[in-house]
Formats: structure tokens, sequence, C-alpha cells
């Protein structure tokens, strides 16, 4: 009878556990979706500004690679769904094959790379920033080859339509979640 009483208890918790990640993964999602909403966009470019991109940092400096990758997967998956989770476009498929696809299809690598900087070492401004910054060259890697190949142009017009409007932007964005997190990091 004492090893049943055990048991419970054990079970209980491993479900609660579980219960709690999976929360805190469906949670993170939506932020990502949050983020997404506060967009500009562009005239001279198919790509829009928008926060979407802090969110992702944001998640995989926090939650880890796993969890943030997770988040992330979960992000695209309510999109490809056809839930309104994207930034203004067509929404759906259309937009993970349309010219930002490749900025969309890279965030859980780019939250899992971010994540795994992250968690390997001293929780600081620093580590955050410079996992955040190879999060950052693993989504415009991606996003820019993946914008050339939609839109037929060549390297330099691929990155002046997909890197330069942006990069001030990005510099605030991984700064910002290089803050938030060395602060929020120990919560989770």
């Amino acid at each position: 009878m004492a090893r049943t009483a055990q048991a419970i208890p054990q079970s209980f918790d491993r479900s609660h556990e579980l219960t709690r990640q999976a929360l805190i993964v469906v949670g993170a999602s939506l932020l990502i979706t949050l983020c997404a909403k506060v967009s500009i966009p562009l005239p001279f470019t198919p790509v829009p500004l928008s926060l979407v991109n802090f969110g992702v940092l944001l998640v995989g400096l926090v939650l880890g690679s796993k969890r943030g990758f997770a988040a992330c997967a979960l992000y695209l998956a309510q999109g490809a769904a056809g839930l309104p989770v994207f930034a203004p476009g067509p929404g759906g498929v259309a937009q993970l094959l349309g010219p930002t696809g490749g900025f969309l299809l890279a965030y859980p690598a780019v939250a899992f790379v971010a994540g795994l900087i992250a968690e390997r070492g001293a929780r600081s401004f620093r580590r955050y920033a410079v996992a955040a910054i190879a999060g950052e060259l693993v989504l415009f890697a991606s996003g820019i080859a993946w914008l050339m190949a939609i839109t037929r142009v060549p390297v330099a017009q691929g990155i002046a339509l997909g890197l330069y409007p942006f990069v001030f932007a990005e510099v605030m964005k991984v700064m910002f979640a290089a803050g938030v997190a060395s602060r929020l990091r120990r919560k989770f």
C-alpha cells in the first residue's frame, strides 16, 4: 500500500510538470503572435518591419533551445492551419511559401540557436546578446536566401530588400531581448 501511495504523487508531479511546460510553450507561441501583430509594411520591400523577430529571440533566450524551438514550431503550425497569427499578409501556407517564408520557416532554428547559446554559460546580458546575434544570423541567412529565390533577384538586391532596411531595428531588438531575457531567465 505504501508503494502505491508514493507512485501517485510522483505520477501526479510528472503530469503536472508536463502540463506546466506545455502551457509555457503555448503561451510563448501566443507572445510571438502578439509581436507579429505589431507590423509596419514598407513600400520598397515585401518584408514588413515587425516585432516578431524580437518575440522569437526572447522566447529562445528565456525558454532555451528545446522549448523555444517547440514554441516557434507551434506558432508556424498555427499559421499554416490558417489561424491569424502571422504579420499581415495572405496567411496560412501561402504566407509560408511567399517572400517572407524564409524568415518564418527559420523561426524554430533561430530560437533553438539562441536558446542553445544562452543555456551554455553564465546568465548575462553579454551571453544573451551573443546568442541573439547568432539567432539573427540564422534568420537573415534563411530569409534573404528564400527572398532571392522567390523574387529571382541577385545577392546584392536580396540583401538590399531583406537586410539593410532592418539593421537598426534588429540591433534594437537584439539589445532589448538580451536585456529582458537576462532578467526573466531565472523564472523559467
